[in-house]
């Protein structure tokens, strides 16, 4: 196998100056949570710009609720569900509405009554109602029990690899976790796919049965561009919030659990998000089509292929990390004849200090054909003569053009 490593000169332009060496500058020094389990995600690359035991296994608490909330939402997508359709509260549910549940939020439904789903809806987001996530469960499958089994579906086609729910509120059960990754991935994943609906979660406060409840999300109206998503308490899993908020056409998502207050939460919630804007920016690496590489062929027509990226290639990180940037380009050559363009031959492995790995497939730039006997003797008698030599391993660092060298990217 051949490496390569591109290393990136050092050309940023920005325009303010350091406010400190870059020589004894952690990268990571200021990027820590009081909370057990947290994550700071890009929403558009799905870059993972912190975590703290981000793959750890959790008690969601009502965050789980967002799972009932993107399957009510799925429906109305596809036209199989319509705000106005109505549901029935049973009696399970109305026992979930009266006192004595001490972890037990509400939405306070009448038992036997018929609520609209946009109400429910509200019941859920604003109101964390658990008797209203028992109607939704009861409706779609008669018990919560099998409505779960509804939930773990949804999750595992979403891609929430490590999360398993047992009921549709989040109240405690111990056969029930998720991560801080799958929250942020089940929260991108509402944000993308249901722009109809998810107004809803910027809702502040709601009125049922007479009974006004304000948002438990205090980051609405509270903090810059912030409009979800929901909050989680219970003492299983301590304060817990996955937040979303957009800046300058940026967003991110924010994931915390295991605190010890609502003001707690509140705080670190918002100073994650602050660390997440001011001090992460988006950097260009390469454009779609750059070439970054060679490959030796093997009896083809021509002696090399080159390795080219298909789409741009960018890197999210500190903007103290930009110096420690590296990218190394893995392959394995010779590549035997013939050689379609577009064919995957290595990757790209991009690293720098605080920042998770990123992979980027090559793909070979050109279509290289078999070569016969007379390109062979064209190319040389000597690889005619000898056998395919067996692939070999070198290291060469190279730095890019300056056309391609890395530059901050503004946001739209």
């Amino acid at each position: 196998m051949r490496l390569v490593s591109l290393v990136f000169v050092s050309l940023f332009v920005f325009a303010a100056a350091p406010t400190r060496a870059q020589d004894d500058f952690d990268p990571a020094a200021e990027l820590t949570t009081k909370a057990p389990f947290a994550a700071i995600v890009d929403y558009e690359t799905g870059a993972v710009l912190f975590s703290k035991n981000g793959d750890e296994q959790m008690a969601p608490a009502s965050m789980a609720k967002l799972m009932t909330v993107s399957i009510l939402f799925e429906k109305l997508k596809h036209g199989e569900l319509k705000l106005h359709d109505t549901f029935t509260v049973s009696e399970e549910a109305w026992r979930l509405s009266v006192a004595g549940k001490s972890e037990s939020s509400k939405m306070f439904v009448s038992i036997g009554s018929q609520i609209k789903v946009e109400d429910l809806l509200y019941g859920i987001i604003v109101q964390s109602g658990n008797d209203a996530c028992t109607v939704v469960a009861e409706h779609f499958s008669g018990t919560e029990d099998a409505f779960s089994e509804l939930m773990n579906a949804e999750a595992q086609k979403i891609g929430l690899t490590n999360s398993v729910f047992k009921n549709a509120s989040g109240l405690p059960d111990p056969g029930m976790h998720v991560t801080p990754h799958d929250l942020a991935t089940l929260a991108a994943y509402i944000i993308r796919e249901f722009p109809d609906y998810y107004h809803y979660f910027g809702e502040t406060e709601f009125t049922w049965n007479n009974i006004k409840q304000r948002n438990r999300n205090q980051l609405l109206d509270a903090y810059p561009g912030a409009d979800g998503l929901k909050t989680g308490h219970t003492q299983a899993s301590g304060y817990g919030m996955v937040a979303s908020a957009k800046q300058d056409g940026r967003r991110l998502i924010v994931v915390v659990n295991g605190l010890t207050s609502e003001a707690e939460r509140a705080h670190e919630t918002k100073r994650l998000l602050d660390l997440g804007f001011r001090e992460f920016r988006e950097y260009a690496l390469l454009k779609a089509g750059d070439t970054v590489g060679e490959a030796e062929v093997w009896a083809g027509d021509v002696r090399g292929v080159p390795l080219v990226v298909r789409e741009p290639v960018k890197v999210i990180m500190r903007r103290a990390s930009r110096d420690g940037l590296k990218v190394t380009l893995n392959f394995i050559e010779p590549v035997d004849a013939p050689v379609a363009n577009g064919q995957e031959l290595g990757k790209l492995t991009i690293t720098a200090p605080g920042v998770v790995d990123k992979v980027v497939p090559v793909f070979a730039g050109a279509d290289v054909e078999e070569g016969g006997i007379f390109t062979q003797i064209k190319l040389g008698i000597k690889d005619l003569l000898s056998s395919k030599p067996e692939p070999k391993g070198a290291s060469e660092e190279l730095a890019l053009p300056t056309e391609a060298q890395s530059a901050e990217v503004p946001t739209q």
